[in-house]
């Protein structure tokens, strides 16, 4: 068997993205300087980033059957990301988000579209051969099946020594009550800023300290603050710092 691989489970969508130099008024016509289809999601993104790294990698999640997702699966082929586990559906509209990027200030804005497509569930996950994996990422969605998917996964690790058990992690982006549940689950939880700040917190390392109580013993907790870095704290209760590292000239604000 070759190397094993690292697994994401969550969103693909189908970016359209306008590259504009100021965000343009309300009722009013513009000309934007760029315009072109990308693929987005957060666990999509995830696997871009790990497979640029050199990571072997794979995503799970849903797509919607047509000529959109030809084009999200070329995309996903063209950096080497195993798309065996995507599922289609028929019937379906493919999730899409149009995004306003202003190169003068890095500002990106939002406006997502998901009608009817199915997230990934547990019976799903009962078909991935673990073997195959050392880590598992979920980007919290419908947390409820996913709690099922990582029980599965623990039960599969106890039978394993240390050194072959597969690493979990989970991300916690949004502001939704029936995510927090994912807190108590994973060696690694990825908590937001956003969601930071929905508990009151106003810095990632006042975030840590605050929420640390809520993740499983012995994981790590992640909380990034946009230009202010990332700090991680982990079961000895040192709190470790990365800077951000601003590049020179502004690439793209948008991958997620």
């Amino acid at each position: 068997m070759g190397e094993k691989r690292i697994l994401c489970i969550g969103l693909v969508c189908l970016d359209i993205i306008s590259v504009v130099d100021k965000y343009p008024e309300e009722d009013t016509d513009s000309r934007c300087l760029s315009q072109r289809w990308q693929r987005g999601g957060n666990a999509s993104n995830s696997c871009t980033v790990l497979s640029l790294l050199g990571a072997p990698c794979a995503f799970m999640g849903s797509l919607a059957e047509g000529h959109i997702a030809n084009f999200i699966l070329d995309s996903l082929k063209n950096y080497e990301i195993d798309t065996s586990h995507a599922i289609n559906h028929a019937g379906c509209s493919f999730p899409a988000s149009i995004v306003i990027c202003n190169i003068t200030n890095g500002s990106r804005t939002i406006l997502h579209m998901n009608r009817n497509l199915p997230d990934v569930v547990a019976e799903d996950f009962e078909k991935v051969d673990l073997t195959q994996y050392k880590w598992i990422h979920w980007e919290g969605r419908n947390a409820d099946e996913q709690v099922k998917m990582i029980q599965r996964v623990e039960n599969y690790n106890k039978t394993l020594p240390s050194e072959q058990k597969i690493t979990t992690s989970v991300e916690i982006e949004k502001e939704r009550e029936d995510l927090y549940q994912l807190f108590g689950y994973g060696d690694f939880v990825f908590v937001s800023k956003d969601v930071a700040k929905h508990f009151g917190f106003h810095s990632a390392s006042e975030a840590l300290k605050g929420l640390y109580g809520r993740i499983r013993k012995g994981a790590y907790l992640i909380c990034a603050w946009a230009e202010k870095g990332a700090d991680a704290l982990g079961p000895d209760g040192t709190v470790f710092h990365s800077e951000a590292f601003p590049p020179d000239v502004i690439v793209d604000t948008l991958g997620a």
